[in-house]
């Protein structure tokens, strides 16, 4: 063991870092550590763990609490191929609903499944997944790093993204591909992204008119898809995010997005913000970043959730950071995971050598939605 930790998250310390009671919103916070072995963990707005799950597979990003009070789950499948090398970073393939006790009431198994995973509650499931592109359709695909397709399926490959649904009894009822939907000119990768995944949908969520909004990360786009046709019927205007994830419909129908910055146009400084967008106009109609705005740089991942009394919490994931921030800017919590671990596939371990805190997504909930928990 080092003199001093080389660790500089856990170094610069853990746990709980600032409450302001009057301004937080009262509930509790659950999130699992991306390198855990299958912890989720529940705890109160002093950082106090009030309960936990430990669950047999690793998160394959995140778990969130059903309207029944159920957990949804999304974990890593074991002993599966990695498809190119940030493969087994992102991938799921195990997508249950647990009770409290941790029972596993039912699961659905994709091992192509990646990202998200939105369980409605009644056992159906929207969730993201991959098909094999090659030879011309692979050539299709517009930007991106040349050379840097992926090795498997006898050549050069391009796993390109698919949007599946299926029933309680894992029947699919709806599916969309980029490969016969989405228009190659209008959705070019990014000219520094390797072209081994196109065009990376991180987040897929129904909206309350039936349509899906989306995220593709590796094209910063957000966007609305048609369930009757397919057809993709909004986008963000280019340039208003970069790299995003997780975009969420609110109540006055705009989209909350965590942008996390990178690549952004027309700045020299990278950060990251939580936006809202108009949808009607396309505008950004609300914005937090830091004060100092290259304190706030997640690169990769990150989440934000608006809640019942107008605060927003934010997951910065990279670093393991979860905060609230109120409709002015103000911070009013902040969290630090004190877990960390390292990531057990070899292909991970490489890229990333470090032992991080990430977390995928966090989400608060009042009391009310947690009847099962004694407090």
């Amino acid at each position: 063991m080092a003199r001093v930790d080389q660790n500089q998250r856990r170094r610069r310390g853990t746990g709980l870092l600032a409450l302001d009671e009057d301004a937080a919103y009262r509930g509790y916070t659950l999130f699992a550590p991306l390198t855990g072995t299958g912890e989720v963990y529940l705890i109160d707005l002093h950082g106090e763990v009030v309960h936990q799950w430990n669950l047999p597979n690793r998160p394959g990003r995140h778990a969130r609490i059903l309207a029944n009070g159920n957990l949804a789950y999304n974990g890593v499948l074991p002993d599966e191929p990695a498809l190119f090398p940030m493969w087994h970073k992102y991938r799921g393939g195990l997508m249950q609903e647990i009770t409290p006790d941790g029972t596993v009431l039912r699961e659905h198994r994709d091992p192509l499944q990646h990202h998200d995973a939105h369980h409605y509650g009644d056992g159906r499931i929207l969730y993201t997944a991959l098909e094999a592109l090659t030879g011309d359709a692979a050539a299709a695909v517009r930007g991106g790093v040349p050379g840097s397709e992926a090795s498997g399926q006898g050549g050069d490959t391009i796993w390109a993204d698919t949007i599946v649904e299926v029933d309680a009894e894992g029947n699919t009822t709806w599916e969309w591909k980029v490969s016969e939907r989405l228009g190659r000119e209008d959705f070019p990768l990014h000219p520094d992204y390797a072209r081994e995944h196109y065009p990376l949908i991180n987040s897929v969520l129904p909206l309350a008119d039936g349509n899906i909004l989306a995220s593709f990360r590796s094209v910063s786009a957000v966007v609305v898809i048609e369930r009757a046709t397919g057809d993709i019927i909004w986008r963000s205007e280019p340039g208003v995010v970069s790299q995003q994830h997780c975009p969420t419909e609110l109540e006055n129908g705009n989209f909350l997005v965590f942008d996390n910055g990178v690549f952004r146009p027309r700045w020299d400084v990278p950060f990251s913000r939580v936006i809202e967008i108009e949808r009607s106009s396309g505008k950004i109609a609300w914005e937090y970043h830091d004060p100092a705005r290259e304190s706030f740089f997640a690169p990769f991942m990150g989440s934000a959730q608006r809640l019942p009394n107008g605060n927003t919490l934010v997951t910065d994931s990279p670093a393991g950071r979860l905060f609230e921030v109120t409709a002015d800017g103000y911070l009013c919590w902040e969290y630090i995971v004190p877990f960390f671990g390292g990531y057990s596939e070899e292909e991970v371990r490489k890229l990333f050598p470090s032992e991080p805190n990430a977390v995928f997504r966090a989400y608060r909930y009042s009391a009310a939605e947690l009847p099962w928990l004694n407090r």
